[in-house]
C-alpha cells in the first residue's frame, strides 16, 4: 500500500505551556498527511465531498518520546487496512535526530458516509489504496 512522510517542526502553537506538544495535536498532523497521500494518488476528496463525509471513528496513539518545540519530525502515514467501508491508516512520528525508533505511533479509522449511513469505499478510492 502506498504510504506519504511529511516533514515538520513543533510549533509554539502546537504545546502546551511546558513547550511540549499538546498531545491531541498529532491528530491534526495525521490529517494532513491524509490528505497528502490521497492528493499524491490523485484523489481529490473535495470533488467527492457533496457526495461522501470521511468522519473518524477510532483513534489510538502511543507516545513513547517527548516532542518539544522546535524540534524536526517526521510523519509517515500509510493505509493499514481497507474495510467494505471503512479506512484505517497507521501513523509513526520521527524525531529527526533519533530517526531509528517511532517517538510516537498509532492509527485512525474512519468510515465513508453517504446521505448518512455508512458506505462502500468508491472503486476509484479503493484501486489508489491498494
Amino acid at each position: 500500500m502506498k504510504a506519504i512522510e511529511l516533514k515538520r517542526i513543533v510549533r509554539w502553537s502546537d504545546a502546551d505551556p511546558a513547550g511540549i506538544i499538546y498531545y491531541p495535536r498529532i491528530f491534526d498532523y495525521v490529517g494532513e498527511c491524509e490528505w497528502e497521500l490521497l492528493r499524491s494518488i490523485g484523489i481529490r476528496w473535495e470533488e467527492l465531498k457533496d457526495d461522501y463525509l470521511l468522519p473518524r471513528v477510532h483513534v489510538e496513539c502511543s507516545y513513547k518520546k517527548v516532542l518539544k518545540v522546535g524540534a524536526a519530525i517526521t510523519i509517515r502515514l500509510w493505509p493499514e487496512a481497507l474495510g467494505r467501508t471503512s479506512i484505517k491508516y497507521g501513523f509513526e512520528v520521527f524525531l529527526d535526530e533519533a530517526p531509528d525508533q517511532a517517538a510516537v505511533y498509532g492509527s485512525v479509522t474512519s468510515v465513508v458516509v453517504r446521505d448518512g449511513r455508512a458506505a462502500e469505499i468508491p472503486a476509484a478510492v479503493r484501486a489508489a489504496l491498494a
